[in-house]
């Protein structure tokens, strides 16, 4: 905090009425803050929660306005510390790499804090350990909403305290445990507090090593939590043999809008499990099912009641092994999800002679804003179709086609998309097989004034292309005045020299206002070419990261 901020605020301890634990939540947050008026704060004057709220009856008091002031300039020199800025009601430490001694300070503060509302320490490993210091002056802040300890290496004895102090604060609404091995097998320990109902409406449980007794454990608990509205169970493989207990829980969480169970050991037998609990859930707006590898041939029969999700938005089935009869019944499905704004079936291999009615009546879905079928296996007459369609889907932002072989040649059937693509912000072709007409056509679409929104461009992987591809491209890629990301990278068994192209990129990179990446792996610069983006790296201005293969 400067000098002026510090006088300021000290000015504004005149009002007698002003909580003292409050003005050590005094400041501005980063970006996010700086464009809502409403929660802005101003260096003359206090936010209005702190002009209202009095001090916590349980905060333990200060005897004098010296002893107020000194504790306030400990609390802004600890963030300091760790490159952190006050925030109202909140203390984010994420990933500050906290020490033991870090750790006491911090807990030492908390008395001073009695309207906090999140408390976000996750990835500190010196966590673990020595929760209890922290769950020890739970009682201090009691109105906490959010509490996040994800990937802290909590041991047993810190779970069971974790599951103790929840009891003061009755106001959480979202907890995050994840990447906490020692949570699977102790999670009865940790949530026997929810058991009596809950305001809790987010639970984040990735990667904890979660037994099938933990899943039933959870499918009981699920009718308590009935504000519940994000749960992720994602990355617990052994949960899928305790699906019965969850899925029979879900019917009573109406008001679940997220469901991820990536990764999850989900079987065939599951599908028709979770088709049953699909019904219950009409306000679902994202589910995840993806990376369940033996998925594969339970939707042949049991996706009906998929349906019936009418305001799902998101919808990721990416790596689960469908069949050409899951695609065939998907197909009675997915265009009927009129709200639809994000599919993803990539990495379904087995999509590559069947979807081409799936991805005909794609066409449906006007919301669509991403489409990600990378590595399907395409084939001519799958592409064909998908071409087709893509031209109705006006709202398009993500079009991800990498690493479907039949788009190189073919590239020309995507031509009146990419024309009409206002909205298009990332189009990725990598690994694609694409030839050099086909980089040539995307150079006269980006000319001529189209793709003017793209923002992330991957062309990667496509080592067909000749020099002269490249030069016409560099010659016109400066008209992407959004573009930010940039990715030309060969394969990684290819290794060439840069062709005179590299010279008509670095004049294009000085035309782009936003681009901060350029990935060129395997591309090997000479030495007239080192020289020249070594004169390029001088201009202090810019901060573009060339990612090559080295000097030659």
């Amino acid at each position: 905090m400067s000098q002026t901020r510090k006088k300021t605020s000290s000015e504004g301890e005149t009002k007698p009425q002003t909580s003292s634990g409050n003005k050590f939540l005094r400041g501005s947050k980063a970006e996010s803050r700086k464009e809502n008026n409403d929660l802005k704060t101003t260096d003359s004057q206090p936010s209005n929660w702190i002009q209202k709220t009095a001090p916590s009856e349980t905060a333990k008091p200060l005897s004098s306005e010296m002893e107020l002031r000194s504790s306030m300039e400990k609390y802004e020199q600890f963030l300091q510390k760790l490159g952190k800025k006050t925030v109202n009601k909140c203390l984010d430490l994420n990933n500050c790499g906290l020490t033991t001694a870090d750790m006491k300070e911090m807990v030492a503060l908390l008395p001073f804090l009695p309207d906090l509302e999140e408390l976000d320490i996750s990835w500190n490993d010196f966590v673990g350990g020595t929760l209890h210091s922290i769950t020890q002056q739970m009682h201090l802040v009691s109105k906490l909403k959010i509490l996040r300890l994800g990937s802290c290496r909590l041991t047993t004895d810190d779970v069971q305290a974790l599951g103790e102090a929840l009891e003061m604060i009755p106001e959480l609404e979202e907890l995050n445990l994840s990447w906490n091995s020692k949570v699977g097998g102790n999670l009865p320990l940790i949530l026997q507090k929810f058991q009596k109902g809950s305001n809790i409406q987010m639970l984040k449980l990735v990667d904890c090593t979660l037994t099938s007794e933990d899943g039933t454990f959870l499918g009981q608990l699920l009718p308590m939590l009935q504000s519940l509205e994000v749960l992720d169970l994602s990355i617990n493989r052994d949960i899928g043999g305790s699906l019965n207990s969850i899925a029979q829980g879900l019917k009573s969480t109406s008001n679940l809008k997220v469901l991820k169970l990536h990764s999850c050991g989900l079987s065939q037998k599951s599908v028709k499990i979770l088709d049953a609990a699909f019904r219950y859930l009409a306000e679902l707006r994202k589910l995840d099912l993806s990376c369940n590898k033996d998925l594969g041939g339970g939707f042949e029969d049991s996706s009906a009641q998929l349906v019936m999700l009418k305001h799902l938005q998101v919808l990721d089935l990416h790596q689960c092994s469908l069949t050409a009869d899951d695609v065939m019944s998907l197909t009675q499905v997915i265009p009927l999800l009129s709200n639809l704004q994000e599919l993803d079936l990539s990495a379904n291999k087995k999509m590559g002679n069947s979807s081409e009615n799936l991805l005909s009546r794609l066409r449906f879905l006007p919301a669509l804003k991403s489409l990600v079928i990378n590595n399907c296996a395409l084939e001519s007459e799958t592409f064909t179709a998908l071409a087709e369609t893509s031209v109705h889907l006006s709202a398009l932002e993500v079009f991800n086609l990498s690493w479907n072989k039949c788009v190189g040649g073919n590239l020309k059937l995507l031509l009146e998309t990419l024309k009409l693509s206002m909205s298009l912000r990332v189009l990725r072709l990598s690994s694609c097989s694409l030839v050099t007409e086909d980089v040539v056509l995307l150079a006269s679409v980006i000319q001529t004034g189209h793709l003017a929104k793209l923002r992330k461009l991957d062309l990667s992987y496509n080592d067909s292309i000749c020099d002269a591809g490249w030069t016409i491209f560099c010659q016109n890629v400066r008209f992407l005045k959004e573009l930010i990301e940039l990715d030309i990278s060969l394969r990684p068994s290819n290794f060439r020299d840069c062709g005179q192209w590299f010279r008509h990129l670095l004049c294009a990179v000085i035309k782009l206002p936003q681009i901060t990446e350029i990935g060129m792996k395997r591309w090997i610069l000479p030495a007239s070419q080192e020289e020249e983006l070594e004169c390029f790296d001088q201009d202090k201005k810019r901060s573009i990261h060339f990612d090559h293969g080295g000097f030659q």
